[in-house]
C-alpha cells in the first residue's frame, strides 16, 4: 500500500513540473522586453522560458535550495527567506520593482508567478519596516488563518504585491503565467497577487484583523498602514493559469484505477480534515480516496512539525480501532512541509505501533506541535526533497 501510495503522490508533483507546462504556454507568445520570475518554482519557469527567449534581462527571485542551477548566465538571481521574509526577501522585492522601472508603452514583461513569493520577495510600503513585515508575517502563520486572509492583509502592507508589479512596469504591458499554490485559484491570492488587483483593501484587511482578535498585535505602523486609503487601479495584462493543486489531484486520479477524487478539497483546521479523512476511512468502501487542498494548523506549542504532518499522525490516531488494513500519505508538493526537511508523512495500520514501541507518546506531542520526531520515531516521514514546484498539498488514502 505505501508504494501505491508513494506512485499515486508522485504522479501528481509530475503534473505540477512548471517547465513543460510553461514552454506549451509560450510556444506562440511574443519576445518579452524582460522576464521576472517569482517564487519556489521560479527557476524551473524561468529556464523553460529562456530557452524559448535566450538572452533576455531578467530577474529569478527563488529560496536557497532552488538557487544553485541558474536558467541563464545572465539572469540575476536574488535568494529571500521563507517562510518568514527576511533581508534577502527584501533585496529580492526591491530588485523586482527596480526590474520593471522605466519601461514603455511598447514594452513588454513576461511575469512568472509560483508559490512563496509572498515571503521570498517583499516591498513595504512607505513607514513599515521589514521587522514589522516580518512580525505580521509571523502572527498570522500562527493564527490559524487560511492562505486568502492571510494574503489580504499582506497585499495592503506591500508596494509589489496586490498589483504592485504590474503598476510598476506601466505603461509596458504584463503577461503572466501562474503555478496556483492556492486551492481554488484565485489569481489575487497567489503569490499575494503581485500582477493582478488586490482581493481587498486595507479597510477589508482591518476588518478582518479585529475580528480575529489580532489587532491590537499588530505593529503600530501596520496599524496606521491599514487606515488610509487603498492604491491606484492595477493595470491587468493577460493571465495564463500553468499548473493548480486541482490538476495534480486529476492526474493522481488518472493512475489510480477505481479510485475516487472527493470534489471538495481538505481545508481549514487541521483536526477537522483529519476526521473527515478518518470517516471515509471507517464508512467507505474498500479502496483509494484522493483529495487536494491546504489544511491550516493553530499552533499551540513549540514543537517541530507541519500540516501535513500533524494531519497524517491525526489520521493515524483517528484510525486507531480500524479493523482493516490502510495507509495515508499527506504531503507538500513543494517538498517541505513546515520549518522541516520532509513533504509531510506517510501513516498505515503499524504506525502507533511502532511510535510505542520508540517509547513516544504521539497525542502529547501532538498537542505540542511536534509531530515531526514522532514520525521521524516510526518511519513515516515523508520525503522527497525540494521539487522546485508548489501547488499545495495531495492527500490520498487506502483502505484494504
Amino acid at each position: 500500500m505505501r508504494d501505491e501510495l508513494i506512485d499515486i503522490f508522485a504522479a501528481g508533483l509530475r503534473r505540477a513540473d512548471p517547465g513543460p507546462a510553461v514552454t506549451e504556454a509560450l510556444s506562440e507568445a511574443a519576445a518579452p522586453s524582460v522576464i521576472v520570475a517569482l517564487g519556489k518554482a521560479s527557476v524551473a519557469m524561468a529556464r523553460a522560458a529562456y530557452e524559448r527567449f535566450p538572452g533576455t534581462p531578467g530577474l529569478v527571485v527563488t529560496n536557497a535550495e532552488n538557487a544553485s542551477d541558474p536558467p541563464e548566465a545572465r539572469v540575476l538571481v536574488v535568494v529571500g527567506e521563507h517562510p518568514v521574509p527576511g533581508p534577502g526577501s527584501a533585496a529580492a522585492g526591491e530588485a523586482a520593482l527596480a526590474q520593471v522601472a522605466d519601461l514603455g508603452v511598447e514594452d513588454r514583461v513576461l511575469a512568472l508567478i509560483s508559490g512563496g513569493a509572498s515571503a521570498l520577495a517583499v516591498a513595504p510600503v512607505e513607514g513599515v519596516t521589514l521587522a514589522d513585515k516580518a512580525a505580521v508575517s509571523r502572527l498570522l502563520l500562527a493564527s490559524g488563518l487560511d492562505i486568502t486572509a492571510m494574503n489580504l492583509v499582506r497585499q495592503n502592507l506591500s508596494r509589489l504585491k496586490g498589483g504592485g508589479l504590474a503598476r510598476a512596469a506601466a505603461p509596458a504591458t504584463v503577461e503572466t503565467l501562474i503555478l496556483s499554490d492556492v486551492v481554488g485559484d484565485d489569481l489575487s491570492v497567489i503569490a499575494s497577487g503581485p500582477t493582478v488587483p488586490p482581493a481587498g483593501g486595507p479597510g477589508a484587511a482591518r476588518a478582518l484583523l479585529e475580528a480575529e482578535g489580532l489587532w491590537d498585535k499588530v505593529p503600530a505602523s501596520c496599524r496606521a498602514v491599514l487606515a488610509r486609503r487603498g492604491p491606484d487601479a492595477t493595470p491587468q495584462g493577460p493571465v495564463r493559469l500553468v499548473g493548480s493543486n486541482r490538476l495534480s489531484a486529476e492526474a493522481m486520479l488518472a493512475v489510480a484505477p477505481g479510485a475516487v477524487l472527493e470534489d471538495a478539497p481538505l481545508t481549514g483546521d487541521v483536526a477537522a480534515a483529519a476526521e473527515r479523512i478518518a470517516a471515509v476511512a471507517r464508512h467507505g468502501a474498500a479502496g483509494t480516496t484522493l483529495w487536494g487542498g491546504e489544511t491550516t494548523v493553530r499552533l499551540r506549542g513549540q514543537g517541530r512539525g507541519g500540516r501535513n504532518q500533524e494531519l497524517a499522525l491525526r489520521v493515524a490516531l483517528a484510525l486507531r480501532d480500524l479493523a482493516r488494513p490502510w495507509a495515508f500519505l499527506s504531503g507538500g508538493t513543494d517538498g517541505r512541509d513546515g520549518p522541516t526537511d520532509a513533504a509531510g508523512g506517510l501513516v498505515d495500520d503499524g504506525t502507533l505501533g511502532r511510535i510505542a514501541a520508540a517509547g513516544l507518546d504521539a497525542e502529547a506531542l501532538l498537542a505540542e506541535n511536534d509531530s515531526y520526531p514522532v514520525l521521524a520515531a516510526s518511519g513515516d516521514l515523508l520525503m522527497t526533497g525540494g521539487t522546485g514546484t508548489n501547488v499545495a498539498d495531495l492527500q490520498i488514502l487506502r483502505v484494504g
